[in-house]
């Protein structure tokens, strides 16, 4: 009773009570204050039919206090990044999978990225107007990711806990939402178009050919997994991407399937080093810039950072010239040790 009271303003919680819902859910106190308002649009998952209505809420609760903290400094500090376009001259129309390979292609060309490994997605997405948001909310792993749109700029939010290779695959396939929307015709349904896409997204075509030939009889698994750091798309995309582009044929396929794949996707985790999971640096980039140029003061700086203001002057310590001393003398200390138990 009393949280709806809470919610239709009919009382106010006292400073006790705003700390131990701050607390509960896991927010600064500042958050209840906050005058920015979130509506999404064009909500588009992927893959989240087993993903329980109450934890879809909290990742869009969490997706919503990001974007509020993004939205209220844009408004105290103007965007750095340039509003997000699509390249002049992609199709109007996508009738075909061969059509989506190459739309994937001309996006790359249209985005001056060439046709070689892109090292970082979120970096790049970010660069041209997408907010990447990565969030800690992800239904025990049933959350992949998603796209939407907030005042018509695009969003795309993954979670945190997947591997670097299964994010970079969410966030092409988020991508392809954002490109494919409207364009597909009746034919082609738009999951498995924007899977398609992001495939040739982050490996296009002609580069699969150039790592794996025109035709194989195998893949090793250990070619896989090489390719899979070198490209920072899984081994098993790799395996169905030689597959749908004619590299493999249907029985090689199977017997991969069978040996290794099936195991693979059953388990939800590829075998040996995984790939680092990506990071979001813009958001954090621009407050620090909003600080140095005093558009805002320390404390905003913690708040809209969801940090307090003691874990706020740790970090800018870090770097300063006292944290460096410190950093070194404790390197010291660390050498003089290992010296020591060397000679002993």
């Amino acid at each position: 009773m009393a949280l709806s009271k809470y919610e239709n303003n009919q009382i106010t919680p006292s400073s006790k009570v705003l700390l131990t819902l701050a607390k509960a859910l896991g927010v600064r106190t500042e958050f209840f204050f906050r005058q920015a308002s979130v509506e999404l649009a064009n909500i588009k998952y992927r893959d989240h039919r087993s993903l329980p209505q109450r934890e879809e809420t909290k990742v869009l609760a969490d997706v919503t206090e990001q974007l509020e903290r993004w939205l209220e400094l844009d408004e105290i500090f103007p965007a750095l990044a340039s509003p997000f376009t699509l390249p002049d001259g992609l199709p109007n129309r996508i009738a075909s999978w061969d059509a989506v390979e190459e739309l994937a292609i001309q996006l790359r060309q249209g985005w001056d990225l060439g046709l070689n490994p892109i090292p970082d997605l979120i970096d790049t997405l970010e660069a041209r107007g997408i907010k990447v948001l990565i969030t800690k909310c992800d239904g025990h792993k049933r959350f992949n990711g998603l796209s939407a749109t907030q005042n018509q700029s695009p969003i795309i939010v993954v979670g945190r806990s997947w591997s670097g290779d299964r994010q970079r695959f969410t966030l092409a396939h988020e991508l392809g939402h954002l490109v494919l929307g409207g364009i597909l015709t009746a034919g082609l349904d738009e999951e498995k178009a924007c899977d398609r896409f992001a495939a040739a997204f982050l490996v296009p075509k002609p580069m699969v050919i150039e790592c794996l030939g025109q035709k194989r009889k195998w893949l090793e698994p250990q070619e896989l997994h090489l390719l899979k750091h070198e490209w920072g798309m899984s081994m098993l995309a790799w395996a169905t991407r030689a597959n749908e582009l004619g590299v493999t044929n249907q029985s090689v396929s199977r017997k991969l399937w069978k040996q290794y794949l099936g195991a693979w996707k059953a388990l939800k985790a590829e075998p040996g080093k995984q790939y680092p999971p990506e990071a979001t640096c813009f958001f954090k980039q621009k407050v620090y810039s909003a600080l140095a140029e005093d558009v805002i003061n320390e404390g905003k700086a913690a708040q809209m950072l969801n940090l307090s203001i003691l874990e706020f002057h740790a970090i800018r310590k870090k770097l300063s010239l006292v944290g460096l001393k410190k950093e070194q003398t404790h390197k010291t200390s660390e050498e003089n040790l290992n010296e020591s138990q060397d000679c002993h």
